[in-house]
């Protein structure tokens, strides 16, 4: 009786193992064969031409195979940067048209070209277009507002807004300047050393101006309390990017990796370092030190303590890192690259000199007269329409969407290549690819051959376009005027023009440039 009582509960747990077994089979061909194909069939049928899926990895091998093919060799002194900075997206969009299909592992994408259809996703207030979701080890980067959704998202935005508003920006003036200045007497000191000539990587010069910025003006410290931030977020992006460009299998984040241990090493000391900061802001706040809403993190605490708020302290320090990485990152490269593209362009460099020498002299700049500097604003406009700091954005379909006469079903990811775009010469003419800052002379809304297409969106557009955009341009004016104000430039006989994607877009080699002081 015992045997047989044995040989039945074996054979049932037999036969429930044997059927987890055909349903995770089931479930797993279904994933990774049977839903691909039938969305690529799909595809098909509306009009959407593409690649053909491939079992797991997608595209994901093809892509990173042309990306090692372009970068492999540096280009000519020109703007044409969209087959080596996005050698993909490039090729997809000329063989299969402005709206195509392709693979992220299993996952479907779409891209979209098309100006007018990328300004309809990027307006959407419905949610029916979110943020790509990420997986665990990508998201250690950040989780501030810019990952967020729905109510959340709207809850959020509202608290971290007013950190941006004209009144704040204003009051940020003395913090941005004493930050120039730190750069101009730090280059000038150099410069002093080295007999009149100085070359160096102006690429470091200008992430330590950005960080110094964000420090000051956002946490109220210096860049030399908040280096080591800093240089542990850019080592988190290095390897974020890494693992966003392969594909994830549940579960293999708590898998002891090299890259995952270390990924982890860095968000815990990170957040050790940001929860120092806090306490010590609080501090100040609790003694009356300061008023409580004199920077971001004064008033995300003082946010955080509102009754009726669902932000904790592990939200804070979310939006801390995001606006550590996204606010240094980008406009140092918007300055790093202006620097190269006016080295390029040395009649351009004369004439933003001299009209910022005829508006402020050798004084600082006064920020009520800085909207006089013309020529400076366009400048600054054309290098972000020839190399914007993030060179394309992702949305995902949360529902079934029409876009033109094509339904979109849910789940797939919509690329919005900014870059594709910036250079197209149907939205800027022929000479699309050449550095022309009087197409901006107008304003935005008329920079563009056709003044009814918008085709320029460095920040963003609708309701999500990037909180610190009028931070950033406050930020890059000033940074440049003084820059101007007091050096001469120009590309170094070692640089090597190589532009590429890193998250960001970013030189290759650097950014060796040979300064004079003025």
């Amino acid at each position: 009786m015992e045997i047989m009582d044995f040989q039945l509960i074996s054979k049932l747990i037999l036969n429930i193992f044997l059927l987890m077994f055909i349903f995770c089979s089931i479930r797993i061909f279904y994933s990774v064969w049977w839903k691909p194909k039938s969305l690529e069939k799909y595809f098909r049928r509306i009009g959407v031409a593409g690649s053909s899926y491939r079992l797991f990895s997608g595209d994901l091998k093809e892509a990173k195979k042309l990306m090692s093919e372009a970068a492999a060799k540096p280009m000519t002194l020109s703007h044409d940067i969209v087959p080596r900075v996005q050698p993909y997206w490039d090729r997809m969009v000329r063989e299969h048209g402005k709206i195509s299909g392709s693979w992220h592992g299993t996952t479907a994408q779409v891209v979209v070209a098309d100006a007018a259809i990328i300004r309809q996703i990027l307006n959407a207030r419905d949610g029916s277009f979110q943020k790509v979701p990420r997986n665990p080890l990508v998201k250690l980067l950040t989780l501030g507002v810019s990952t967020l959704e729905g109510r959340r998202w709207e809850t959020r935005r509202k608290l971290v807004s007013p950190a941006f508003h004209h009144d704040k920006l204003l009051g940020m003036i003395p913090t941005f300047l004493t930050s120039c200045s730190n750069l101009v007497e730090r280059l000038t000191n150099k410069i002093e050393g080295s007999s009149g000539n100085l070359e160096l990587d102006i690429a470091p010069e200008m992430h330590r101006l950005a960080s110094d910025i964000i420090a000051r003006a956002a946490f109220g410290v210096s860049f030399e309390e908040a280096e080591t931030i800093f240089k542990l977020q850019k080592e988190q992006a290095a390897l974020v990017l890494d693992a966003a460009s392969t594909v994830y299998f549940p579960g293999s984040r708590f898998l002891p990796t090299k890259r995952n241990r270390r990924m982890y090493e860095i968000d815990r000391a990170i957040k050790a370092k940001l929860r120092d900061m806090i306490l010590e802001k609080e501090r100040k706040i609790g003694n009356g030190e300061m008023g409580g809403d004199e920077d971001l993190l004064s008033l995300l605490l003082k946010s955080q303590k509102q009754s009726g708020n669902d932000m904790t302290i592990d939200d804070v320090m979310e939006e801390c890192k995001l606006f550590y990485f996204a606010g240094q990152e980008t406009t140092a490269n918007w300055l790093m690259w202006t620097m190269i593209v006016l080295s390029m362009h040395p009649q351009w460099q004369e004439k933003a000199r001299e009209e910022v020498l005829h508006v402020f002299g050798k004084k600082i700049p006064d920020v009520k007269t800085l909207n006089q500097l013309k020529i400076v604003s366009m400048i600054l406009q054309e290098v972000l329409r020839l190399y914007p700091s993030v060179p394309i954005t992702v949305r995902h379909t949360h529902e079934a969407i029409k876009i033109r006469d094509k339904i979109i079903p849910p789940g797939v990811n919509l690329v919005l290549p900014t870059l594709l775009l910036h250079h197209n010469p149907v939205y800027w003419g022929e000479d699309a690819e050449e550095f022309k800052p009087d197409r901006f002379a107008e304003g935005v809304s008329k920079a563009g051959k056709d003044h009814d297409e918008l085709a320029f969106y460095p920040f963003g557009w609708g309701p999500r376009i990037c909180l610190g955009q009028n931070f950033a341009v406050m930020e890059a004016k000033l940074a440049l005027t003084m820059i101007l104000q007091n050096f001469v430039f120009e590309l170094s006989p070692s640089y090597t023009h190589a532009p590429r994607a890193v998250l960001t877009l970013q030189p290759q080699y650097g950014a060796p440039l040979i300064l004079r002081k003025l």
